[in-house]
C-alpha cells in the first residue's frame, strides 16, 4: 500500500461519486484525495478527520482554506511548528517545521461525515504514513474519529484507549495526544476554546524541544 491514494481512488464508491460531482461543479478545485503535508522526518504528526469541502478539497492541502486551518496554522506558527505566513492557499509559502499533517480519510465526505466502512478502507494509507516517519514521536489526533482510527492503526482496543481532550497515552512506542477538532462548530459552541487548543500544543512543544 502506498502512502497516498491515487487521484481517482476507487475504494469508496460514495466518496468517488461525490468527488466527481464536485469536479463537474468546480473544475478549478483540487477535488481529489488530499495528500499529507510536511516532511516525513518530522517528529509530530497531526491527524484530522477528512478534507473540508471548500477547504482542503478545494485547495489540495490539509486544513487550508477554512476556519479550522486558520486556527491550526496560526497555532503551529506561534509554537514554532511552521514558518512563513498562512494565507489559506497552497502557494502561500508556509512551511511546516518538524511537523506533518494528514487525515484519517483522504477524500471529502458528504456533510463532512465519512461512513465507518470508508474510514476502514482509508486506514491503510494512514498506517503507511505513520510507518514512513522514522523519527515520529507524537501523534496528535483532532477529534474522536481521527483518534479511533489511529488507535486501530496500532491494533489496540478503542475501548481501552478512549478519546478525551488533552489526554496523552503511549501506543506503539509513540505518544498519542488528543484534542477536540478545531472546527468552527466546536469553537462557536465552546467545546474547544483557543486557550484549550494552545494548551495542547504547549505541552507538545515541551516534549519536542
Amino acid at each position: 500500500m502506498t502512502t497516498e491514494p491515487s487521484r481517482d481512488c476507487p475504494f469508496c464508491p460514495r466518496l468517488a461519486g461525490f468527488r466527481q460531482d464536485w469536479r463537474e461543479r468546480e473544475a478549478g478545485w483540487h477535488n481529489a484525495p488530499v495528500p499529507s503535508f510536511g516532511d516525513k522526518s518530522a517528529r509530530l504528526l497531526i491527524v484530522g478527520l477528512a478534507p473540508g469541502l471548500r477547504g482542503a478539497n478545494a485547495t489540495g492541502r490539509p486544513f487550508t482554506g477554512d476556519y479550522a486551518g486558520d486556527l491550526l496554522y496560526g497555532t503551529l506558527l506561534d509554537f514554532g511548528f511552521a514558518t512563513g505566513e498562512y494565507r489559506a492557499r497552497p502557494d502561500d509559502g508556509l512551511r511546516l517545521v518538524d511537523c506533518r499533517i494528514t487525515n484519517a480519510v483522504r477524500c471529502v465526505p458528504p456533510q463532512n461525515k465519512p461512513e465507518p466502512a470508508e474510514i476502514t478502507r482509508c486506514r491503510p494509507f494512514l498506517e503507511a504514513t505513520i510507518a514512513q516517519m522514522p523519527r515520529l514521536e507524537i501523534i496528535l489526533t483532532l477529534g474522536q474519529i481521527a483518534h479511533q482510527s489511529v488507535v486501530r492503526t496500532f491494533g489496540v482496543s478503542v475501548a481501552r484507549h478512549p478519546f478525551k481532550h488533552g489526554a496523552t497515552l503511549g501506543i506503539g512506542g509513540k505518544t498519542l495526544t488528543s484534542s477536540y477538532h478545531c472546527s468552527r462548530y466546536n469553537t462557536n459552541t465552546g467545546v474547544l476554546t483557543e486557550a484549550m487548543f494552545r494548551d495542547v500544543f504547549a505541552r507538545i512543544r515541551e516534549r519536542l524541544v
